[in-house]
């Protein structure tokens, strides 16, 4: 990728923070995610499944197995595989079932909050490559190209990076590190705390009034973040806005809800769900909006929650899209949480965007269809890329401003 997407995917992916811990969430995974923890379904109650011959049988398959099959038998894991095989048989990509394990990972990447000390690393010399503003590590004086060497003066170098995540996320109370700085070893004492995950990167754009803001994920903690960086940008002095949802893979059905209200007026649609043909439309409650022009930049990753928010700013706004059609996932997932930590997500129903297209399968193409070119030396190797759809985009608001 170009200079800029290099540096941000870098630092905003392994946010570690020493530490978050982070998984790549896939369009499959992430989607368009809602709760339903709090009943057994949208029809049903426990007296009709006691009534449910079909499902009698299956307990007495399962009654006859516990007491008859001649080895052991871990009941755990037998109920395990009839739900993963129940989410098979639905033959939808989105429905699945997650054990404790990646249901905890899914809603950690998700929370928006994590517990650490606010930093970024290499994770090949775990060298210091950003530390976050107003966190133990910024508070202690830890600067870029601090390299850890030791912990609790222990040395580390040996250590893998996710070693040593390890070893500081999951100490509770004070701890040192030791960094190598400008070839002298310094020790810092910290304690982690409960920090906010950062899922937005911005700057204004060098010359312009148009500001840049990139959204990675859409947690629980998003909107806060993008008001914040856009009362910032509006300080500087914006007039205009790149929204960068490139790679972006969703999250979140509330997240989107929330940063798409903050842009739209009052009544506007921002997307409508579709339950086995019953439409409900969902449209901006709040009375905050803004009016500065917009330009939108997706992707072949651009998925699910990122694609209700571009389709909203594009129909309900008025925004432009720039770059490439979206991945196209138009179904949104109902989670419900099981006794042993574990998870069913479930496509519950299609979303539409504000003038009614499901573009699930299909995407969102953009208004200027712009791919990026690859940069090569003389033996034909990648060594960057130009980014040309942010250049466009900073093309098409100039324009508009000048």
């Amino acid at each position: 990728m170009n200079k800029l997407k290099n540096e941000r995917g870098f630092s905003l992916a392994w946010v570690i923070g020493i530490v978050v811990v982070t998984s790549i969430i896939s369009a499959l995974t992430a989607g368009v995610i809602v709760y339903n923890n709090n009943k057994l379904s949208y029809d049903l109650t426990y007296g009709d499944l006691a009534t449910d011959t079909d499902l009698n049988e299956f307990l007495t398959v399962y009654a006859s197995i516990l007491s008859d099959y001649y080895e052991d038998v871990d009941k755990g894991a037998l109920l395990d595989e009839a739900i993963a095989g129940m989410m098979d048989y639905l033959g939808d990509d989105y429905s699945t079932y997650l054990d404790d394990e990646s249901t905890a990972d899914l809603f950690d990447s998700l929370s928006g909050e994590y517990t650490g000390i606010g930093v970024s690393i290499n994770n090949s010399n775990k060298s210091i490559v950003k530390v976050y503003d107003n966190t133990p590590a910024s508070k202690a004086g830890i600067q870029v190209g601090d390299i850890i060497v030791g912990f609790n003066d222990t040395d580390v170098r040996g250590e893998s990076a996710s070693n040593v995540v390890n070893m500081i996320k999951n100490t509770s109370d004070y701890f040192t590190l030791q960094l190598e700085r400008e070839g002298k070893t310094i020790t810092v004492s910290l304690k982690n705390e409960t920090l906010i995950t950062p899922n937005v990167e911005y700057y204004m754009v060098e010359n312009t009034t148009t500001g840049y803001l990139y959204m990675e994920t859409f947690s629980n903690t998003l909107s806060k973040q993008v008001e914040d960086a856009l009362n910032d940008l509006e300080n500087q002095g914006m007039t205009s806005l790149i929204i960068d949802l490139r790679d972006n893979t969703g999250g979140f059905l509330t997240a989107a809800t929330d940063v798409a209200s903050i842009f739209l007026k009052k009544g506007s649609r921002i997307y409508s769900l579709d339950y086995q043909g019953d439409v409900s439309n969902y449209n901006d409650k709040t009375s905050e909006h803004k009016e500065y022009n917009i330009v939108v930049l997706i992707n072949e990753n651009t998925a699910s929650a990122a694609e209700i928010l571009a389709a909203a700013l594009k129909e309900s706004y008025g925004a432009t899209i720039v770059g490439e059609t979206s991945f196209g996932k138009g179904k949104v997932q109902q989670t419900m949480k099981l006794d042993d930590g574990s998870m069913v997500k479930y496509t519950s129903a299609l979303w539409l965007t504000p003038n009614g297209t499901c573009i699930d399968g299909t995407g969102i193409k953009p208004d200027y269809a712009i791919s990026n070119e690859e940069q090569k030396d003389e033996n034909g190797t990648i060594i960057g890329i130009s980014d040309l759809q942010l250049s466009k985009a900073i093309e098409i608001l100039n324009g508009i401003t000048n």
